[in-house]
């Protein structure tokens, strides 16, 4: 199971990694204010059973030969609801979700601190504020508090809790780690951070590992043991087998993360995230982290700003033919790593016709991942390589451009959902050999000063108005 942004998916693979049987189901999102991004928690949930029906109708192997069921889904989406009932209490609020800023921005002074507990900076787009808001704005959720029988967790523990048969009440470590409650060190929630944000720990689900005994979904006359759940960017990473430390991996969806992996121990480094992405028999694996909230975003924005409907059909020909794009300054639903400036204002340096916006807009995606592969390089070595999954990363052009800037040869699987594949390579026990059902294409790095200048360019822009990215 897959559930984002936009769509729940369901997926049959078999242990090498091919496909059986698919289906999905859109999901709706709604924006009743500046700042507020919302899911219906009963749709979401809907979603996901259909999409389970549907798979295993469609799907021609006997039902008894599926071993168990997986799932990825938005790491820092939360919501709560009744232990009692299962009622939702509060919408499912999204990562994108800002809502909580002012209490985010009262705290300012504590944000090194928090950043050494949890591998994270103090954001609005974490759970931890957004549970207070919920506690001080929902009058349910106080009620249920009051009560006893407030459930509050990550997206994550609600679908679980709605979907076994035991109504476990549990939290993976990913999507735990991206509350602003989990110590990366103790993986527990940390007392000190729950009293910061006044979270009461009785209403939080146990902190389990990645793989785990999570409880069984009943589907149809079908139950199937759910061993593991992840974040959706986490399982990602794992989509073509062991992390490679000498590989930066960059997944471009609503967001756009790039990853590198450390190993068991966590790497702190002052302007990127540390982030653990599976946890299994007491090893963890973390990974250093960049996060671009403006990518597909980004291009919904520009879309909706030029009344562009039929934008992605345009974007492969504008980016072969747009040679003097102007700079597009992108902070996007929040400038995120490695400038962290949430007020950050959006805007255009220079003019240009519709095509050259957009392309614009595209050119800063690039410019930002460069930027943290850049900073990366204070703590690790240079990439041998870079792997880009994702629905942008199927522009050759945007993969071009990339290999082009950074000088690096960037190499794009044949199958570019990767948190379907990622997650089932985990259910399967990480096996030594997963290999890709026919190969990628790889995008080699050739001369291309014009980039090259607007890059110096964007980042002399940037600087300005981040004030030197501190």
């Amino acid at each position: 199971m897959d559930q984002g942004g936009h769509a729940s998916r369901a997926v049959i693979m078999d242990g090498s990694g091919t496909v059986l049987s698919r289906a999905e189901r859109s999901l709706g999102t709604s924006r009743p204010k500046d700042g507020y991004v919302e899911h219906d928690p009963e749709e979401l949930v809907l979603t996901v059973s259909q999409c389970l029906m549907e798979v295993i109708e469609k799907n021609e192997v006997e039902t008894r030969s599926l071993l168990c069921a997986g799932m990825a889904t938005q790491r820092s989406s939360i919501v709560c609801w009744d232990s009692r009932t299962g009622e939702a209490l509060s919408p499912v609020i999204s990562w994108q979700d800002t809502r909580s800023r002012d209490r985010i921005v009262e705290l300012v002074s504590r944000s090194e601190w928090v950043h050494d507990k949890t591998g994270l900076f103090l954001s609005a787009h974490y759970g931890a504020s957004k549970f207070q808001w919920c506690l001080e704005n929902i009058p349910g959720v106080r009620k249920a508090k009051s009560s006893g029988r407030l459930c509050m967790g990550p997206m994550s523990s609600f679908i679980v809790w709605r979907l076994t048969v035991e109504r476990r009440f549990a939290a993976d470590p990913v999507s735990a780690s991206r509350t602003l409650l989990w110590n990366i060190f103790k993986r527990n929630w940390d007392q000190d951070l729950l009293e910061l944000f006044e979270i009461p720990e009785e209403a939080l689900p146990a902190c389990v590992p990645t793989v785990h005994t999570y409880g069984k979904i009943k589907i149809g006359n079908t139950y199937l043991p759910l061993t593991l759940v992840t974040g959706d960017q986490s399982a990602a990473l794992f989509a073509h087998g062991r992390l490679r430390s000498d590989t930066a991996y960059v997944n471009m969806g609503t967001g756009a993360f790039v990853s590198r992996s450390t190993g068991e121990k966590p790497l702190f480094q002052k302007r990127l995230l540390t982030s653990i992405v599976h946890e299994q028999e007491n090893v963890s694996q973390n990974v250093l982290e960049g996060t671009i909230n403006g990518a597909g975003s980004a291009l919904a924005w520009i879309r909706d700003a030029l009344a562009l409907k039929d934008l992605e059909d345009r974007l492969p020909a504008w980016l072969k033919e747009v040679k003097d794009p102007p700079l597009f300054l992108n902070g996007i639903s929040g400038l995120g790593a490695p400038y962290w400036d949430p007020d950050f204002e959006s805007g255009f340096v220079g003019k240009g016709q519709p095509s050259e916006m957009v392309v614009a807009v595209l050119e800063s995606i690039v410019f930002l991942i460069h930027t943290n592969l850049l900073e990366m390089q204070h703590s690790l070595s240079p990439p041998g390589n870079i792997q880009v999954t994702g629905g942008l990363s199927n522009l050759d052009g945007l993969c071009q451009l990339l290999a082009d800037l950074t000088g690096i040869s960037v190499y794009r699987p044949a199958q570019t959902e990767a948190t379907v594949r990622g997650t089932c390579y985990l259910m399967a026990g990480q096996p030594a050999q997963w290999p890709e059902v026919e190969p990628g294409v790889w995008f080699e790095p050739e001369s291309n000063q014009p980039v090259a200048s607007r890059y110096e360019k964007w980042v002399e822009e940037m600087e300005k108005r981040v004030g030197g990215g501190e």
